[in-house]
């Protein structure tokens, strides 16, 4: 009993140290996220998910490993944040399946093709009008079509993607690093081939934080087509990194 108790008494310790000298840290991260979250998503969720991965980093940090331990409670504290959200997915399982068949038939399309899917040729594979079709892309902007991590990752340069991987990773150094690196390699490839105009609003959105509104007004379109853009491109990535990815678009509810 005694033992018990002195275990809980430790743990109390170190999760006030923690939270004394990293709170900072962890509040950044959520605000960070928030800004490429739907507006149903609580900072204070995320808040509090991001503490309790604070507290995993603390309980797991090696230094011998490398890196700093607010580099680690930093991917530690994200991917606990990410995992809030993804338990508290909001989206209709009729946007995760119209999601889904749009990626199929960009990939179809594509793979046919040798190019770029067009919207024209994608309505037309999916037998319904181009309004229609645009309207699925309205509908899914916010859906987790695409991990919001690893489009994130992709913006933003930093590796967050290839860390996340290597946090969760039960496998050898040299099996982690090699996926990294061509994890990386396609990641890059994907992004790069992508249309021009996709490819400007992954960069204005990702790299340079603009919100739709503001990149509407680079681009000279209305927002809601940035939203379709956005969309778009998130579904065409899908596409062609699927088997890169974990299936979190909601498949497991359709």
């Amino acid at each position: 009993m005694n033992r018990a108790m002195g275990y809980q008494h430790d743990e109390s310790v170190m999760y006030n140290h923690l939270v004394n000298e990293h709170a900072g840290l962890v509040k950044r991260i959520a605000y960070h996220l928030m800004n490429r979250l739907p507006s149903s998503v609580q900072a204070e969720d995320l808040i509090q998910a991001g503490m309790m991965g604070l507290l995993e980093a603390g309980k797991n940090y090696n230094a011998q490993q490398g890196a700093s331990f607010e580099t680690y409670a930093g991917i530690r504290i994200r991917g606990a944040m990410i995992d809030e959200v993804r338990r508290s997915d909001w989206t209709p399982r009729s946007v995760h399946r119209k999601s889904r068949m749009v990626a199929e038939a960009i990939r179809e399309i594509e793979n046919r093709e040798g190019r770029d899917a067009q919207d024209s040729e994608v309505a037309q594979a999916l037998d319904i009008t181009l309004d229609e079709y645009h309207h699925i892309l309205q509908d899914s902007s916010g859906a987790r079509i695409f991990s919001f991590e690893e489009l994130s990752a992709m913006g933003d340069g930093n590796g967050h993607a290839e860390d996340h991987l290597a946090v969760e990773s039960d496998r050898s150094a040299p099996d982690v690093d090699l996926e990294q690196a061509d994890f990386q390699s396609a990641l890059a490839n994907a992004i790069s081939n992508l249309p021009e105009r996709e490819r400007l609003v992954i960069a204005l959105y990702y790299d340079e934080e603009l919100n739709l509104k503001e990149i509407g007004h680079v681009l000279g379109v209305s927002e809601s087509r940035v939203c379709q853009i956005h969309s778009q491109a998130a579904m065409r990535l899908r596409s062609r990194l699927g088997q890169w990815l974990p299936d979190n678009d909601g498949s497991h509810d359709a």
